[in-house]
């Protein structure tokens, strides 16, 4: 399996106005106030903290940075494979060099955005990432009132550790928030939400009912179903094999190809047991982001391209795109597979290496985790 690919943003001047008394670094002027007052920077030092968590792995992770003290020489200090794809001119940066960094890291297909800094620079990074990529926070700043960060940075370090390790890690919603600096040296607090990022946080469970039954499998489903069902507007919805999908379809109310691939729009059916070519000239009917493609596993194998849905060519794959894919499944699914990551068999290898990395896999109603996927070579 390919690298983990960690985007890292490092915010250097995070809290530096903390130990001054300056109540944070926000505001024009107020990192060189700090500086002049005797302060020092210290979120470089809370991300080595987290970092170090990951030497074990060096060997299996990529770091794709911004240079300098934005993420390059911490990185580069404790030996990690290191690609600076943001140059930073500035020797006190700004809001503006987090949010090109933060642009030009996603560009890079990362896995994770890790990113040091407060709710100025969880603030900075939602702007540009909102809530449609995963993110992680390494607390650094004066106040941490954002649920986008963990407890502290070892704790981050441990949560990318689930990643690469390969265990189920859940993707939850949670706020951005953040107070106004010059009413909170006033002694005025007054805090507001910006928006929210998807975060990966560690697996719990809350056993409902028994587990491994009928009944709970078909609970499941349900939410799963719903979840999908959901997110359907008046988009084209391309719907794989498997008795998963065939469930979703099910919940419609629809006929389905249990072994084929039909195509839904607005919750009606638009054709049945589609061949690859009927598929390809049906995409060309619909407009770019206009179609989601909504698949599952093959129990024990993890197979989720390449074996029982060869509709799917690698040019109609490409057409609907990576980010438009809708993975579902149980975890009792995913698990079974023990850690394994799931396959992406194409026949195109080029594309098996697009599709590899950390996928989105909806496993409830408003729940997901994150799941890594490799190709066969």
């Amino acid at each position: 399996m390919k690298k983990f690919k960690l985007g890292l943003v490092i915010n250097p001047i995070a809290g530096i106005g903390g130990s001054v008394a300056l109540k944070g670094s926000d505001g024009d002027g107020v990192a060189q106030q700090a500086i002049a007052l005797g302060a020092t920077a210290k979120s470089n030092a809370r991300a080595l903290l987290a970092l170090e968590i990951l030497l074990t792995y060096k060997e299996e992770i990529l770091i794709y940075t911004a240079s300098g003290d934005m993420g390059e020489n911490t990185a580069k200090t404790l030996g990690f494979s290191t690609e600076v794809v943001h140059q930073v001119d500035n020797d006190i940066t700004t809001e503006l060099d987090t949010e090109q960094a933060v642009t030009a890291l996603i560009s890079h297909d990362i896995d994770l955005l890790l990113f040091a800094g407060g709710d100025g620079t969880a603030r900075n990074v939602c702007h540009i990432v909102g809530d449609k990529f995963p993110v992680l926070g390494i607390p650094a700043g004066c106040k941490i009132h954002s649920g986008v960060y963990a407890i502290t940075p070892k704790a981050a370090g441990r949560v990318v550790e689930l990643m690469i390790t390969n265990q189920l890690v859940s993707l939850t919603d949670a706020d951005v928030m953040d107070i106004d600096e010059s009413l909170f040296r006033q002694g005025i607090v007054k805090a507001k939400r910006f928006g929210e990022m998807q975060v990966p946080s560690e697996l719990r469970y809350i056993q409902a009912v028994k587990s491994g039954g009928k009944e709970s499998d078909e609970l499941v489903l349900l939410d799963i179903a719903a979840d999908v069902i959901a997110k359907m507007d008046d988009e084209l919805f391309i719907i794989g094999s498997g008795s998963t999908t065939a469930f979703l379809m099910e919940e419609l109310a629809l006929e389905n190809t249990l072994l084929g691939v039909d195509a839904i729009c607005q919750q009606a059916l638009v054709a049945s047991d589609l061949t690859e070519p009927q598929l390809w000239q049906l995409l060309a009917t619909y407009p770019d982001n206009k179609v989601k493609l909504v698949i599952t596993l093959i129990g024990g194998q993890g197979h989720i391209f390449g074996r029982g849905n060869q509709q799917l060519s690698p040019r109609v794959i490409r057409a609907i795109g990576k980010e438009n894919i809708m993975i579902i499944a149980t975890k009792t699914k995913l698990n079974a597979l023990q850690s394994r990551p799931l396959i992406a068999d194409t026949g195109d290898n080029e594309l098996d290496v697009e599709l590899s990395g950390y996928l989105p896999v909806i496993t409830g109603y408003n729940d997901q985790v994150l799941y890594p996927v490799a190709s066969p070579q």
